[in-house]
């Protein structure tokens, strides 16, 4: 694990991190995973999956010329399996990683009959567990955007590198902006409750949020996350052994990166 974050705070923050999701995936796990609908059923919410592949990956893959067929994934952030079963369709074998044991539970009952996905619970700082250069390709989308702390964020870019085949290519979703996208009076309520927050009074946040009229759920700093310079990210791509193939949505909330592992001796695939 990164010395950073070793430290009894940070685990703190972690742990926070999975809880807070327990709690989400408990409450309503596909709400969550995608709030913009309320009435999902489990043909819709796969079926939103399947249009995002289409949307997000799909193109992206074929204009760098990547395959799916016969590789294998990392999804960082699965879920309860949103896009899950849309990766396992085309690649070989599917590593689908979350931090949330509730969330895991309901991907697996999702995708009981899929034999090509291995489920992992992550520890919620790193990837320890998936061995250097063991995969193909790494997704991660609406994930990365919930962490609370940029340091945070930063290792995990650099874990993805680190597990990426030599060639392998990521592409991953961030808050890339700096703006404000609320008015004053909901900047302040929203800051009070991240103070609240940020003291590991995480029932009082809750119940402050429900008394304001927000969401208690998404109180606190593992919903909200913390936003990333998009040059801060390609500087950590690039320490890390690879370099940029593209990005979008950059000084926005949905910022995309897609990046490749450097082949061996420094040469693209």
């Amino acid at each position: 694990m990164n010395p950073v974050l070793r430290n009894s705070s940070r685990s703190k923050l972690v742990e926070s991190m999975r809880q807070d999701w327990d709690t989400r995936a408990r409450k309503d796990a596909f709400f969550y995973i995608a709030s913009w609908r309320k009435d999902w059923n489990e043909s819709s919410f796969l079926q939103s999956g399947e249009d995002d592949y289409k949307h997000f990956v799909a193109d992206v893959l074929q204009r760098h010329q990547f395959s799916p067929e016969g590789k294998s994934m990392l999804e960082l952030g699965c879920g309860a399996g949103r896009m899950t079963r849309s990766f396992a369709q085309r690649f070989d074998h599917v590593l689908a990683c979350d931090v949330s044991e509730e969330m895991l539970e309901r991907a697996r009952s999702l995708h009981r009959e899929i034999s090509n996905i291995s489920w992992l619970q992550g520890n919620g700082a790193d990837l320890t567990g998936i061995p250097n250069g063991s995969v193909d390709f790494v997704f991660s989308y609406l994930v990365l955007q919930h962490l609370p702390s940029s340091v945070l964020f930063h290792a995990y870019v650099c874990e993805i590198l680190r597990v990426l085949a030599s060639g392998g290519i990521c592409l991953f979703q961030f808050n890339g902006t700096t703006e404000q996208n609320m008015n004053w009076k909901g900047r302040m309520a929203w800051s009070c409750l991240n103070s609240l927050w940020a003291l590991r009074l995480h029932e009082t946040t809750r119940s402050v949020a429900a008394l304001l009229g927000f969401d208690p759920e998404m109180a606190g700093r593992t919903w909200h996350g913390v936003a990333v310079r998009p040059q801060s990210v390609v500087e950590t791509v690039e320490k890390n052994g690879g370099f940029i193939l593209e990005q979008s949505g950059q000084d926005t909330p949905i910022a995309w990166c897609c990046a490749q592992k450097m082949s061996q001796g420094g040469m693209q695939r």
